[in-house]
């Protein structure tokens, strides 16, 4: 290991599908953010098979950024979960967050989260459904609709939190080792997986309620993306049944 991954604290894994016109300014906050807390950190944008040149653009920005970029390129569009997991495995930090292209909760809420992780907390996610919580713009009806009756089917088969696709989501490397290598959802309910995982794998979990606003551009197909989790939430139960998880095996550290 070289003397730059030793001081990888923190790496931020940004999955991203068709965002050119938009990622600029959101890898810009989060960079000087870092930059002013002197935080020690990497930028991994995970390009999830996009046609608008989002690779390039982030390869040329990285050029004017203080903390180093990488761009994980998938070849076809797998989705958000397959994107996330392809960024896990590539991440160095000691601690590292996921977080939407859009910054829809905002770079500097994790703050929060980090002194948590210093505390024995290994998985913090973002809630926008707990006290404390701050929605300063909301989703179309529809859209919040899809994800409360997400969000109730998952604490009633999968795993009791709040919020489950917040977007931001910070894990100790430890959890990004054992959880991540055994995700095989790629679609929207990726999340409720992960979060079964950590949850069987017995890692603290700790909801912190969070600023949020939605943002225009989503990639959610309202239909199609709604009978995928229902899916997905079956899948994850019966895998769990199955034994599919190898939830006794336990994974060596990294060198």
């Amino acid at each position: 290991m070289t003397h730059a991954q030793e001081e990888c604290r923190l790496s931020v894994v940004v999955p991203a599908y068709n965002e050119a016109r938009r990622i600029v300014e959101p890898l810009r906050r989060i960079d000087a953010y870092l930059q002013a807390h002197g935080l020690p950190a990497e930028l991994i944008v995970v390009d999830d098979g996009s046609t608008d040149g989002t690779a390039d653009v982030v390869r040329r920005l990285g050029t004017e950024l203080g903390n180093p970029v990488r761009v994980v390129a998938s070849t076809a569009n797998r989705g958000k979960g397959h994107a996330v997991k392809l960024g896990m495995s590539h991440a160095r930090g000691e601690a590292v967050l996921m977080t939407d292209a859009d910054l829809s909760t905002p770079i500097e809420e994790l703050e929060k989260f980090l002194g948590h992780l210093r505390n024995g907390v290994q998985v913090a996610i973002g809630s926008r459904k707990m006290p404390g919580a701050i929605i300063e713009e909301r989703q179309p009806f529809l859209r919040e609709a899809m994800g409360r009756v997400f969000t109730f089917l998952t604490r009633l088969l999968v795993v009791r939190v709040s919020d489950v696709t917040c977007g931001f989501k910070v894990f100790t490397q430890e959890a990004v080792r054992e959880i991540f290598p055994r995700v095989t959802l790629d679609d929207w309910s990726f999340d409720a997986e992960v979060l079964y995982l950590a949850g069987r794998l017995r890692f603290v979990i700790l909801e912190i309620p969070v600023r949020w606003h939605d943002e225009a551009g989503t990639k959610v197909h309202r239909g199609r993306d709604a009978v995928r989790s229902a899916i997905g939430l079956v899948r994850i139960v019966c895998n769990g049944m199955f034994g599919r998880y190898r939830l006794g095996e336990r994974k060596r550290p990294r060198d």
